[in-house]
Order: structure tokens, then sequence, then C-alpha cells
């Protein structure tokens, strides 16, 4: 068995395709619509993938508060830089909780947090 993708139910499609390619650097490996309407895509690089649906008919959608999605940055400080570039806030952190480690938490535009860790080296 292998872990194929993770699935995130978005509000507006082209804002998350933006924000997943331009601020997680995810890049777009396919998008496309379904015979029923519902608008699919597909980001990233390698074996895992993050798979974003819009579907025109849902007009809210809704994420738990107990789930990330998790990014190894090779540094906090320039990923915090990149976000204040965009004007996007921290969520919350920088946590450091063992010497060799630190990260924070950013909500994507569809308010899934999502962690950007750094180990340190």
């Amino acid at each position: 068995m292998k872990y194929c993708w993770t699935t995130i139910n978005v509000k507006n499609m082209d804002t998350s395709v933006d924000f997943y390619s331009t601020i997680i650097g995810l890049p777009l490996v396919r998008r496309f619509k379904s015979p029923t309407g519902l608008e699919i895509a597909f980001l990233g690089s390698g074996d895992t993938q993050v798979e974003l649906l819009f579907d025109p008919q849902v007009t809210s959608v809704d994420f738990g508060s107990d789930i990330s999605l998790g990014f190894e940055v090779d540094s906090l400080d320039t990923i915090t830089k990149t976000l204040s570039e965009y004007a996007i806030p921290v969520h919350s952190g920088p946590f450091k909780p063992n010497p060799t480690i630190q990260f924070i938490y950013i909500l994507d535009p569809n308010g899934v947090k999502i962690q950007f860790v750094e180990h340190i080296r």
C-alpha cells in the first residue's frame, strides 16, 4: 500500500491553486473538470500529492481544527519573510519543542492549517 494524496475541498480553485503552487511550491500536475462539473487539481512532486476539489454546488466548506499539512522548509526565517511579502499572517508559533526542530502554522485560503517545519542542524 502507498499513500497517494490528501484531498482538500476548496472555496475557490484559482486562489487555492495559486497558494499551493506559489507559497508552498508544489507544481501543478493536472487540472480538469469532471463530467458532473466538479473541478479537480493535483499538485505536488514525487509520489504524494495534494488534490484540490471545487464543487460549485457546495456553498460552504468546513474543516476540523485538529488536522494540519506539514511541509519541511530549509529556513523558517526565509518562509516567514515570503509569507510577509504575500501578507499571509502566522497563525501560531514559532514553536521549538526540542533543540533540533522549530515550526509555525499558517492557514491556507480555505482555513486548512499548514505547518512549516525546520530541522535545525
